[in-house]
């Protein structure tokens, strides 16, 4: 792939201008929902947040990842990390399932268990022609996931959250079931912001400035900057921010601190500035937030 990352577009959804996503989104389409419409050619593109599996259930192609370029048949899982630049060839009425998951989602998740912040390490596809087993449990995972995802019932986000967990779950398994020594493929920008991302996780409640992450990872802070912008069109700023965010709502929705207490547990000193930092991302109050449930 030859096309320079400048020029490279970034859709939300493959041909959709790019927008935020809600912090739960989860989508499900079939690979023909799209492919058909360009040919069954998905020309390289990025995804500022969104992760996305493919589960290719008939059919074959090729995928290309940053530099390099992979081969794939059916059974097959394609991870796709975000910010990755990527293509698709697909074979003429190649039938699967592209599944697409926020970072927010994602990183809520990945808090409770790593693998899956590791299944997205890079870009890669993974062959389970020999792992019937383990497709057969995919494209299960795939069906009642987005069965959850086309009407509301009863419990429907909770549902909904542990059918991408088991989905997840399957998806790391097939991975390693093949082999730990698959490398996925992301370009060196991807791979600085992933660990910044890393980085993030492990010292969210530390109060840090920018400059400190740059130091851990090694870089300069313009350097980071630049891989953040490129990447998710967000400054590091940003995404330190948004993280906390997350983490706060998860802490004001399921536990009993109060919203000092939740302030001093992210790192902040002073609970009147947490209240106004979560007011003007949120659009309301901590307590308002909380009462909304």
């Amino acid at each position: 792939m030859r096309t320079a990352r400048n020029s490279v577009p970034r859709f939300f959804l493959y041909g959709e201008p790019p927008r935020d996503a809600d912090e739960r989104f989860v989508h499900i389409e079939t690979i023909a929902d799209r492919s058909r419409l360009h040919d069954w050619h998905i020309r390289p593109h990025t995804h500022r947040d969104l992760h996305q599996l493919l589960v290719i259930l008939d059919g074959a192609g090729e995928m290309r990842a940053e530099n390099a370029s992979h081969q794939f048949s059916a059974p097959s899982l394609l991870i796709v990390p975000a910010g990755v630049v990527h293509a698709f060839v697909f074979q003429r009425d190649t039938a699967g399932y592209v599944v697409t998951v926020a970072e927010p989602a994602l990183a809520d998740l990945a808090a409770r268990e790593p693998a899956f912040r590791a299944l997205f390490d890079g870009a890669l596809p993974v062959d389970l022609t020999n792992s019937a087993l383990e497709a057969h449990e995919l494209e299960e995972a795939v069906l009642r996931l987005q069965r959850e995802l086309q009407w509301v019932a009863p419990a429907h986000a909770a549902a909904t959250e542990a059918r991408l967990v088991t989905l997840l779950v399957s998806a790391v398994r097939a991975t390693h079931l093949v082999g730990n020594a698959l490398r996925g493929t992301r370009g060196p920008r991807a791979a600085l912001v992933a660990r910044f991302r890393q980085a993030v996780e492990e010292n969210l409640r530390s109060g840090w400035e920018v400059n400190r992450y740059a130091k851990l990872l090694g870089v300069t802070p313009a350097r980071l900057r630049s891989a953040c912008l490129a990447v998710t069109g967000r400054p590091p700023t940003h995404i330190v921010h948004e993280r906390l965010i997350l983490e706060a709502k998860r802490s004001l929705r399921y536990t009993n601190m109060t919203i000092a207490e939740t302030a001093y547990d992210l790192g902040f000193n002073d609970p009147a500035y947490f209240s106004r930092f979560f007011s003007e991302r949120v659009g309301l109050s901590p307590a308002a937030f909380r009462r909304r449930g």
